[in-house]
């Protein structure tokens, strides 16, 4: 724990968190998570049963808050009060639980963030105890709103949930990372353990992710890539990389001592 992920004053050794939908089954969900090495993940209030469904089966049953801690978010939420009235919920379900992932989108197609609504809500659940986790558009003024209100962390998008297509813009990142002061977790868009990679790299807190592990041909193995993945580049961030040098090479080896090369005869 030498290099722990602090998050509301909780430490954790992983800096990979999952969530739980898109699997075929509880069953594998448990599996894919084991091999992540994940301790937080998020749960869709509004699609998982987590007890609110008596009679059904229950995510806990699988992953139980004794083992995980649970990050329940508004996935489907497209406005401040509805994302409101879900963590309530949650809250209630879980006795007491305060740590929550908020997410208000913009629309069903991108699945983009609606962030005036999501400042709203934020605001709100803040106010009311919460500690709240915020996916965000890759925007610095509006992570530095959201710090500014009293989140636990700001989780801006690499690209659009579910779409794979890695970081798109690794400039808006950085610009994040260098003024923050709570945790930036990378949320959405991650397709492979090198997306995973790259975003530690930066400078990243950790990578969320789902969709990349869940519809993975292998989902175990893929989540056993992505724990890897982030491992990686949390330890090549740490080392610190060489300086990048256009068009100047240089020897691996040192030049001196060299043994002269043979004269013709």
């Amino acid at each position: 724990m030498s290099d722990a992920l602090v998050i509301a004053g909780k430490s954790y050794s992983s800096r990979l968190l999952v969530g739980t939908g898109k699997y075929k089954d509880f069953a594998q969900t448990r599996a894919a998570i084991q091999a992540s090495g994940a301790q937080i993940i998020t749960v869709a209030i509004r699609r998982t049963n987590i007890g609110q469904n008596a009679g059904e089966p229950s995510l806990l049953e699988y992953l139980p808050p004794s083992e995980f801690t649970l990050l329940p978010n508004t996935a489907g939420c497209y406005n401040a009060e509805d994302a409101v009235r879900t963590l309530r919920l949650a809250r209630e379900l879980l006795d007491g639980h305060d740590l929550v992932k908020l997410e208000v989108l913009g629309d069903s197609h991108t699945l983009f963030p609606n962030m005036p609504e999501t400042l709203k809500a934020a605001e709100t659940l803040v106010k009311d105890g919460f500690k709240v986790m915020v996916y965000c558009t890759d925007d610095p003024i509006q992570a530095r709103m959201l710090e500014d209100i009293g989140v636990v962390a700001v989780m801006p998008l690499a690209s659009l949930i579910g779409s794979g297509m890695g970081i798109l813009n690794p400039w808006n990142l950085k610009l994040i990372i260098d003024q923050a002061r709570v945790p930036v977790i990378v949320d959405a868009g991650v397709g492979t353990a090198s997306d995973a990679a790259i975003a530690m790299e930066l400078g990243c807190d950790a990578v969320l992710m789902n969709t990349a592990i869940a519809v993975a041909q292998d989902p175990v193995l893929m989540a056993s890539a992505m724990k890897k993945g982030v491992e990686a580049g949390r330890e090549a961030f740490l080392a610190g990389r060489m300086p990048k040098k256009l068009y100047s090479a240089a020897p691996s080896s040192p030049m001196g001592g060299m043994i002269a090369p043979l004269k013709s005869a």
